[in-house]
């Protein structure tokens, strides 16, 4: 008989990207555009009750599947979702995710928090966190071919 628990945390991850909030809205709510820094989406369905789904992993390993509803959407200034991530057949970890878009000088300030539900031991907030900025660090490369216009407003 296994023993469950679980282990909350929470982090808080800000980049700074050359382009507007809009452009790096769009990353995130244009499956192919996010597909360029994010595991491609087996299905994408970007509104609020809408979900994003994925499945994969490294060949020969885990299959890791990821399952994500977005609970709101503010375009250009705020995406909120939970999601679930499985590692083969088992849950190791529920979150609550709160992208903000800020406008700032040169473009945009991006502040990603994640309050997390790890499960069982089988994930940890380091490592979370270490991915996360992997990827925030992909979508920052996608951003530097943008250049910083100031918007209208």
């Amino acid at each position: 008989m296994s023993k469950h628990f679980v282990s909350h945390d929470t982090f808080v991850i800000e980049r700074n990207y050359n382009a507007l909030p809009a452009k790096v809205f769009a990353a995130w709510s244009d499956p192919e555009a996010k597909g360029k820094w994010f595991p491609k989406a087996d299905s994408f369905d970007f509104r609020v009750g809408g979900r994003e789904f994925n499945q994969g992993g490294p060949s020969g390993g885990p299959v890791f599947t990821f399952d994500a509803c977005y609970q709101e959407i503010v375009p250009d200034e705020r995406i909120v979702y939970s999601y679930t991530l499985d590692m083969n057949e088992t849950r190791i970890s529920v979150s609550v995710t709160t992208v903000e878009f800020k406008e700032a000088k040169g473009g945009t300030k991006l502040i990603y928090t994640e309050q997390c539900a790890f499960l069982d031991g089988h994930d940890t907030v380091a490592q979370r966190e270490h991915g996360t900025k992997i990827m925030l660090d992909k979508l920052g490369e996608l951003m530097n071919e943008f250049t910083y216009e100031k918007s209208n407003g």
